[in-house]
C-alpha cells in the first residue's frame, strides 16, 4: 500500500434544482485535473453526503472515477454507524473505482465510543474492506473525538492507511503523528491547520479550501517540503480569512458560492441548507478579495 500523501478537497456536489448535476462535475473536475492536487473526496461534510441516497453515492463515485485523470486518487466517504452497512458501502465504492474509503467515527451513542469501541468498528470494517480505509475524526459535527491511542493501536492494521483529523488541536496532530505506525498518514482536516500540521508532521490536507484555492493549498505543502517556511506562512495567513468563511462561518453554501465565484460550478446547497443571502455573498466577495482570490 503506497503511502496516503499530498492536497486533496472533499469536493461539493453540484445540484440542480435538487437532483445531482453530472455535467456540472465533470466541469468541475476538468478544472481540478489541471492542479497540483493529488486526488478527489467524493461524500465528505463538504460533499453534503448526509443528503444523498445510496444510489447517488455509487453514482458520485462512479462519475468522479470516470472524469478524473489517472493520476488522481478517488476517495470514498463511506462510514455509517452500522459496521455492516459501511462494509457493503466501502467494498461497492471500490467496485466502482474508489482507491481508498474514509470513515467517520460512528457517533450516536457517544457517551459509548471511547477506545474499546473504535477499536472494534475499525478493525471490523477495515478486516472486510477491498481497500485501505482512513479513520476521520471531527469532533465539531460528530461529538466525539478520537484518543492518540486508540489511532496508535489502529495505525498497526495493515488495512488503515491513516486518519483524516478535522479538530483544530495542534497537540493532538503532533500525537497523531509521533505515535502512529511509520507507513500510516497523519492527514490535515482544516486549512486553518495546514502550516502547523506539515511542519509538525503530517504529510496532506483534505481541506474546503482546496475546492476554491488548490494552487494555494499545494504550495503551501511544497514550501514547507523545500524549507522555504516564511513563504508556506505568508500564504497560509492569507488563506485564513478564506477558509474561516468556507467552512465555519458560511459553511457549505458559502463553499458554493465561493466556488460560483471563482469559476467553478458551485451552486444551491441540497435542501433544508439554504443558499446565501445578498448581504452574506457581499462579504464573502470582499474576503475573496482581499486573498487575492477574486
Amino acid at each position: 500500500m503506497e503511502k496516503l500523501k499530498g492536497i486533496m478537497p472533499p469536493i461539493t456536489t453540484p445540484f440542480v434544482n435538487g437532483e445531482l448535476a453530472t455535467d456540472k462535475l465533470e466541469f468541475n473536475i476538468n478544472k481540478w485535473n489541471k492542479t497540483g492536487l493529488t486526488g478527489y473526496v467524493v461524500m465528505g461534510s463538504n460533499g453534503e453526503s448526509v443528503f444523498l441516497t445510496r444510489d447517488e453515492k455509487l453514482k458520485l463515485v462512479e462519475i468522479t472515477k470516470k472524469f478524473a485523470s489517472p493520476d488522481k486518487l478517488i476517495i470514498a466517504g463511506t462510514g455509517s454507524d452500522s459496521i455492516k452497512e459501511s462494509i457493503s458501502l466501502s467494498n461497492e465504492s471500490a467496485e466502482r473505482g474508489a482507491d481508498f474509503v474514509l470513515l467517520l467515527t460512528p457517533s450516536f451513542y457517544k457517551s459509548e465510543m471511547k477506545h474499546d469501541a473504535f477499536i472494534k468498528y475499525f478493525t471490523a470494517v477495515a478486516d472486510s474492506v477491498k481497500i485501505p480505509v482512513i479513520i476521520y475524526n471531527v469532533p465539531k459535527f460528530t461529538g466525539v473525538d478520537i484518543e492518540a491511542e486508540t489511532v496508535s493501536k489502529l495505525s498497526e492494521h495493515q488495512n488503515i492507511a491513516g486518519i483524516k483529523n478535522s479538530s483544530e488541536n495542534v497537540r493532538q496532530n503532533n500525537e497523531f503523528v509521533y505515535s502512529t505506525h511509520k507507513n500510516f498518514s497523519v492527514i490535515v482536516g482544516t486549512a486553518s491547520m495546514l502550516y502547523s500540521g506539515f511542519t509538525s508532521g503530517c504529510v496532506g490536507g483534505i481541506l474546503a479550501l482546496a475546492n476554491i484555492a488548490p494552487d494555494q493549498c499545494v504550495a503551501i505543502q511544497n514550501l514547507i517540503e523545500n524549507g522555504n517556511l516564511k513563504e508556506a506562512l505568508k500564504i497560509q495567513n492569507r488563506m485564513i480569512p478564506v477558509n474561516k468563511a468556507v467552512t465555519a462561518k458560511y459553511g457549505v453554501s458559502g463553499l458554493k458560492a465561493a466556488m460560483d465565484m471563482l469559476g467553478y460550478f458551485g451552486g444551491e446547497p441540497r435542501a433544508p441548507l439554504s443558499p446565501l443571502n445578498e448581504k452574506s455573498m457581499e462579504e464573502l466577495k470582499q474576503i475573496l478579495l482581499l486573498a487575492g482570490l477574486l
